[in-house]
C-alpha cells in the first residue's frame, strides 16, 4: 500500500542509513514491538520520512500488496483445482483465533468475505532477504500487516470485489487481546495497521468488523517468499510499459511496450519507484493493474486446462499461505467455493481502495472519506439475496418489464420514536435512484413503536403491487408488503438533490407506494455508489491492454 504522502527525493547513502532509525520508521516499529505497545500518549512523534527512510518500507508494502492479492487467486480460482489436487492443499499452514475475539461480530449474509493480510514479518524461510539489511537482522522485532484487503465475493459467488484498506488509515482500534501475553487491550484511536503488531489477526479481524459492520468468514495471511513461485507457476505476468525502464533499486530493466516478466522480474516491477511521476498513487494504480493481469490469467482456461502448471499453481499457493482451519478443513466449503470459481471471471472482479482524504490532525496519515466509505460497506452488507434465474417467456408470452427504482414514487413514514427516522431512510432511498415524494409520521394502534417495517400500495392500480415489489427488493430486512394505503400524520414533500433529475418526468402518474419504517429496519440496500468509490476503483477485464 501506499503512504499517500509527498516526500522529497533523497539518494546518498548517509540519508538513507539515518533514516533508517528516525522516530517513526519501520526499524523503530520492529525495535518497539518487541515489547507490548506503550499507552498511544506514550508513542513517539512520527514526522515526515525521506524517501530514505521509507524506501525498505515502500517495498515491502508493495510485496505485501501483491503478495496478498494473489492469494486471492488461490482463494477464488485454484481451487477449482480442489477435487483433484486436495493433497497439495496439506501444505497450507492453519491458524485458529476465533477464541481471541472478543467483540460482538456482525452477522452472516450468505456472501463470503475473506480477510487478505500480508505480514512484514522476517521470520520463515526466504523472507529474511527482503527489506532493509539491518530489518533483516532483527525479526526480532516485531511484525506488522503493511497491506490489509478485504475480498467479498458475492451470494451467488459469480462476482468478487477487493476492498483495500489504506495501511495509515487513523481509525479506533477496538479492545483486543495481547497475540503473545493474551492480556486485553483497551480501545484507542491508532493506524489500522497496529492492531496486528499486537493483537495479531484476530484483533485485525475485529478492527475490520467494528468499522464496517461486515462479518469476516475467513481469513489468509501470507509472507513474502512465496511470490515469485506463485508468479512462475503462473508462467509470468505480462505487463506494458509507456516508457523503458533501467532503474538500479529495483533492478529492473525493461523496454518500452510489452514485457513478460518472470517472478525474479515481477519483484523488481511491483516495488519500482523511479517511473512516471513518482508518485504512491501511480505506483498504486500500476500495483491494481498488475493484479488484475494475475486474476485473469488464473481464471483463464489456459491456465485450467493444462494439468502441470496447474497443479505446479496450486502447489505454490497453498504452500505461500496461513489460514484458518475452518476454511482450510472444511472440505464441503472448499468445493463449494472451487465450483463458484469457474463462473468467476476477471469481469466480475473489481479492486477498490477505500475513499480516503488526509488526517486533520496529521498530514501523514489518512482518515475515511465519509459518507462515502460507509456507502461501500453499506453495500458489501447488502449484497445478501442469492439470485435465481428467470424462466424464460414462451411464444405466447411477453416477458413482464421490470420497474427500476427511479420509476418507484415513494412516501416514507416513521412507525419509530426515533425523531428524523423518516428523512434519514428518504435520503438513502433517493441515493439509490427513488423518486422519494413525501416524509411524516405513522401511528401505530395503541401508540407503540411499529415492530416490523410494512409497505402498503393501492388497490386501485394494476402495477402497483409490481413497483411494490421493487421497493420491498432494496429495503433490509424486506418488508412485509399489503395492498390498501394507511394514513400518514405530518406528511411534508420531499427533495433532495440525490433524486434523479429525470424521475419526476419517467413517474408521472405512477402510484404512490408508502414505506412504514419500523424497529426492524436496518438499511437501504446500496447499488449506486459514490463518485470517489468508483473513481478509485478497476475491474480486472478493462486492464488487458493498458499500459502503465
Amino acid at each position: 500500500m501506499s503512504d499517500y504522502r509527498s516526500v522529497p527525493v533523497v539518494d546518498s547513502v548517509q540519508d538513507r542509513r539515518s533514516a533508517v532509525t528516525q522516530p517513526g520508521s519501520r526499524m523503530a516499529r520492529r525495535q518497539a514491538a518487541a515489547a507490548p505497545p506503550p499507552p498511544p500518549d506514550d508513542r513517539p512523534p512520527r514526522g515526515h520520512r525521506s524517501e530514505g527512510g521509507s524506501g525498505g518500507q515502500t517495498k515491502m508494502r508493495v510485496l505485501a500488496w501483491v503478495s496478498i492479492g494473489l492469494t486471492t487467486v488461490m482463494v477464488a480460482g485454484a481451487l477449482t483445482a480442489y477435487t483433484t489436487y486436495r493433497d497439495a492443499f496439506g501444505n497450507i499452514n492453519q491458524k485458529s483465533v476465533k477464541e481471541d475475539i472478543i467483540n460482538p461480530r456482525p452477522p452472516e449474509t450468505g456472501a463470503l468475505n475473506v480477510l487478505l493480510v500480508g505480514s512484514d514479518t522476517r521470520a520463515g524461510q526466504g523472507n529474511a532477504k527482503y527489506g532493509q539489511q539491518l530489518a533483516r537482522q532483527a525479526d526480532a522485532g516485531g511484525k506488522r500487516t503493511d497491506t490489509i484487503i478485504l475480498m467479498h465475493i458475492s451470494p451467488n459467488r459469480d462476482k468478487a470485489r477487493l476492498i483495500s484498506f489504506p495501511r495509515d488509515s487513523m481509525v479506533q482500534i477496538p479492545r483486543c487481546k495481547n497475540e503473545a501475553t493474551k492480556q486485553e487491550m483497551a480501545p484507542r484511536r491508532d493506524m489500522i495497521n497496529s492492531a496486528y503488531n499486537a493483537g495479531g489477526i484476530a484483533c485485525t479481524i475485529s478492527t475490520i468488523e467494528t468499522l464496517t459492520g461486515i462479518r469476516v468468514n475467513h481469513f489468509v495471511e501470507v509472507d513474502f517468499s512465496g511470490f515469485k513461485n506463485i508468479v512462475d507457476a503462473l508462467g509470468g505476468i505480462e505487463i506494458c510499459l509507456r516508457t523503458a525502464v533501467d532503474d538500479k533499486a529495483s533492478k529492473l530493466v525493461l523496454p518500452a511496450g510489452k514485457s513478460l516478466l518472470n517472478g525474479e522480474k515481477a519483484l523488481g516491477y511491483v516495488r519500482l519507484r523511479k517511473y512516471g511521476d513518482g508518485s504512491d498513487i501511480q505506483r498504486i494504480k500500476r500495483q491494481q493493474i498488475f493484479l488484475s493481469k494475475v486474476v485473469s490469467k488464473a481464471t483463464s482456461s489456459e491456465l485450467l486446462t493444462d494439468v502441470g502448471r496447474l497443479r505446479d499453481f496450486v502447489a505454490a499457493a497453498a504452500g505461500s499461505v496461513t489460514m484458518d482451519p475452518e476454511l482450510a478443513n472444511d472440505t464441503e466449503q472448499l468445493i463449494q467455493i472451487a465450483m463458484s470459481a469457474r463462473a468467476m471471471t476477471a469481469n466480475g472482479v473489481k479492486f477498490t481502495t477505500v475513499p480516503w482524504g488526509p488526517d486533520p490532525q496529521d498530514p501523514n496519515r489518512v482518515v475515511w472519506k465519509e459518507p462515502d466509505a460507509t456507502e461501500l460497506f453499506t453495500s458489501i452488507k447488502t449484497d445478501t439475496e442469492v439470485t435465481t434465474p428467470e424462466p424464460s417467456a414462451s411464444a405466447s408470452t411477453k416477458p413482464k418489464e421490470k420497474i427500476k427504482p427511479e420509476q418507484v414514487r415513494v412516501q416514507v413514514l416513521n412507525g419509530t420514536k426515533t425523531v428524523g427516522k423518516a428523512r434519514e431512510v428518504a435520503d438513502e432511498l433517493a441515493k439509490q435512484g427513488f423518486n422519494v415524494v413525501g416524509v411524516g409520521n405513522y401511528e401505530a394502534p395503541g401508540g407503540v413503536s411499529l415492530a416490523k417495517s410494512e409497505i402498503h400500495y393501492t388497490k386501485t392500480v394494476e402495477t402497483a403491487a409490481d413497483h411494490a415489489i421493487t421497493l420491498g427488493g432494496s429495503v433490509l430486512p424486506k418488508p412485509q408488503a399489503a395492498s390498501g394505503k394507511v394514513p400518514g400524520t405530518n406528511v411534508q414533500p420531499y427533495a433532495s438533490t440525490a433524486t434523479n433529475a429525470t424521475a419526476a418526468g419517467a413517474t408521472k402518474g405512477a402510484p404512490v407506494i408508502q414505506l412504514l419504517v419500523g424497529e426492524d429496519f436496518e438499511s437501504v440496500k446500496v447499488t449506486k455508489l459514490p463518485d470517489s468509490v468508483n473513481n478509485s476503483t478497476i475491474t480486472a477485464s478493462e486492464q488487458k491492454n493498458v499500459c502503465t
